[in-house]
């Protein structure tokens, strides 16, 4: 320090005693508040300001008045004195100091050598030295034995050597009580501590769980993105074939058009369908008397036919409006499949025929006489390429011929012998199944079977084990439903349940609870698949996998690249129908509510909101339109 800076130190010092000095004439006392909130100043000299120089007075009225906080967490079961004795490391020297007491001096015996030979301790090493210090080596004197033949007396106990004295004994004893009592302390805090442990666990659990849930979410949000790729791919292809494609035969000309089924995309929507709440029934459609049996529509807000289980007319509404557009008539029977693509409905019904429709004839005045009327093939007029309807032999019942009147129904398929159950269709291709025990393949260009498929004969002919209770099916088969929600049953009589196929492979579920696999080219049955243990009333299949479900109360996803079940799904009642696409499968299962199940998230759901009375028969869906038949003979249109 250069002189000027000492100089300026001891003037400050000088000032700084002054000021000191100053408060203690001037004010004797100086309380606790003031000496709280005053900063205080120590000099550089050698004496120091001392508490007597402040005469420091504490405020014990204040501090007996003011509010002492509770203690929180760790400290609230502990006192304060209890908890500072407690981390005191007295137990350690208090027992050290215990054992020491009870140490009695006695010969060396080597015991720390001979623990270490025991652990199996090196003791010598290569060179024939002791690895082990000269503290560790212990030499023991021999004791004389005196003459031989002379007795040895007894070793005194050690214990018995050394006395201890009340005084330590009871501070011995005080000292453990109070090391239990602090072991007792330190127990809650590690208790607690514990307990906070576990809380934060807990909450982590929380926020893992959810980050889970946002995982799932971006799942579901890129298998929604792969959808819409997908169905972006479907409709360039689409624009560019109907650009390619001339229209020889008019606007009524009757063109399958392409299968929605595997259809992936979004779908057209209004934008008044955004404003929905999901999973609700907004539309109800009443029109039938009985439960319904089948049901379809073209796409979202088109064109829906329904049928009950004892309407051989179906149905045709306009699903923009709601309202009923008019009926198809020409089945004798009721009708128990039907499937709708575009403006093309095909239907099958317990009559045996299969009928081919073309929905933009359909009106309330339909030329196709009263039901019952029996109409073949020859009955239907032929177009000629000028859209003009050929003469033609007429109606077989002297109705007036089809030159005055369009017919909606365009083609009659006969063939089957018992009830048409299930059917399925693309391009010009159609399966259908029936109770007959037969699956026919049919061109729909010509009208006539291309092959036909026994399913009897591929059981008998199948090198899987034989089905329980395939006997019974081999005549006339007819099988209880198990007991729907309400309490209802019916008489389950449709022998195949279900078929699909893409390209030259075809699936089917039948009333054995066999799911089998066709070649359509050669007709044969190559794999059965066997899980359920009652007949298959729905399935479909993309890629991956086959999903079915059955009467035994449960949906089974099979692995089409294994044959195995890759996931099973159970529930209280007969499942009746399904659909399925990369992210859920909606499903019927004997229940007032529809069953969801995410496919990504493994969680169940049920819609209810507005759904139907009586439990679900029927359903189907595109993109967020969904709509489903139920027992109460009402037709619900939800939004999903």
């Amino acid at each position: 320090m250069t002189p000027r800076m000492i100089n300026s130190a001891s003037t400050a010092n000088s000032r700084q005693r002054q000021a000191v000095e100053n408060g203690t004439v001037g004010r004797t006392r100086v309380d606790f508040a003031t000496l709280g909130r005053a900063p205080l100043k120590l000099g550089l000299g050698s004496r120091r300001v001392t508490s007597r120089d402040l005469e420091v007075m504490e405020a014990t009225e204040e501090l007996l008045h003011a509010e002492v906080p509770e203690p929180e967490g760790v400290a609230s079961n502990v006192s304060l004195l209890r908890g500072f004795n407690a981390t005191i490391p007295s137990a350690e020297q208090s027992r050290t100091r215990r054992r020491q007491m009870r140490n009695v001096d006695a010969p060396h015996l080597g015991l720390k050598k001979l623990g270490m030979n025991a652990r199996g301790l090196l003791t010598e090493d290569d060179d024939g030295h002791s690895v082990t210090s000269e503290d560790d080596v212990v030499m023991v004197s021999r004791v004389e034995t005196g003459r031989k033949g002379k007795k040895r007396r007894g070793r005194e106990s050690l214990s018995s050597s050394k006395l201890l004295g009340k005084e330590e004994l009871s501070r011995q004893k005080k000292e453990i009580l109070r090391d239990k009592e602090n072991l007792h302390v330190r127990r809650s805090l590690i208790n607690n501590e514990i307990g906070e442990i576990t809380n934060k666990i807990a909450a982590l659990d929380v926020i893992r769980e959810n980050l889970e849930h946002d995982l799932l979410k971006l799942q579901e949000d890129e298998l929604e993105l792969d959808d819409e790729l997908e169905g972006v791919g479907e409709r360039v292809e689409f624009e560019q074939a109907a650009g390619r494609t001339a229209k020889a035969n008019g606007a009524q000309s009757v063109h399958v058009p392409q299968s929605s089924r595997r259809r992936k995309g979004p779908s057209f929507l209004p934008s008044e369908h955004n404003e929905l709440p999901p999973g609700v029934a907004f539309m109800t459609l009443e029109s039938h008397s009985a439960p319904i049996a089948a049901l379809d529509f073209s796409e979202p807000y088109g064109t829906l036919v329904s049928a009950s289980q004892v309407d051989s007319q179906p149905i045709v509404w306009d699903l923009f409006s709601g309202t009923q557009m008019g009926r198809l008539k020409g089945h004798t029977g009721p009708v128990k499949c039907i499937q709708v693509e575009d403006h093309v409905c095909l239907t099958g019904s317990e009559d045996g025929a299969i009928r081919l429709w073309d929905l933009r004839r359909v009106d309330n005045e339909d030329g196709w006489g009263e039901e019952g009327e029996f109409v073949t093939l020859s009955d239907v007029a032929e177009e000629s390429e000028d859209g003009e309807a050929e003469a033609s032999n007429g109606i077989r019942n002297g109705k007036a011929p089809a030159d005055e009147r369009e017919e909606s129904c365009a083609r009659v398929l006969e063939g089957h012998t018992k009830a048409v159950t299930s059917l399925y269709f693309e391009d010009d291709c159609l399966v259908t199944g029936a109770s007959d025990k037969t699956l026919r393949q049919w061109d729909l260009t010509t009208g006539q079977c291309v092959m036909t498929m026994d399913i009897l004969w591929a059981i008998s002919h199948s090198a899987a084990p034989s089905i329980p209770g395939i006997a019974a099916s081999i005549g006339s088969f007819a099988v209880p439903t198990p007991p729907f929600a309400d309490g209802s049953w019916d008489m389950y009589e449709d022998f195949v349940g279900g078929v699909q196929f893409w390209g030259y492979g075809l699936v089917s579920g039948s009333g054995d609870g066999a799911v089998r696999m066709w070649d359509m080219r050669t007709g044969q049955a190559h794999r059965t698949l066997l899980g359920h243990t009652e007949p298959v009333t729905c399935l479909q299949f993309d890629e991956l996998h086959i999903v079915s479900g059955s009467l035994d109360k449960s949906i089974r996803v099979w692995d089409l690249r294994t044959g195995g079940v890759f996931e099973t799904l159970k529930y209280d009642h007969a499942v009746t129908a399904l659909q399925f696409d990369t992210r859920k499968i909606v499903a019927a299962t004997g229940e007032n509510g529809i069953k969801v199940y995410n496919r990504t998230s493994m969680q169940h759901s049920t819609l209810l909101t507005n759904g139907h009375t009586h439990p679900v028969q029927r359903l189907r869906y595109m993109d967020r339109y969904m709509v489903s038949g139920g027992r109460d003979a009402t037709v619900k249109i939800w939004s999903l």
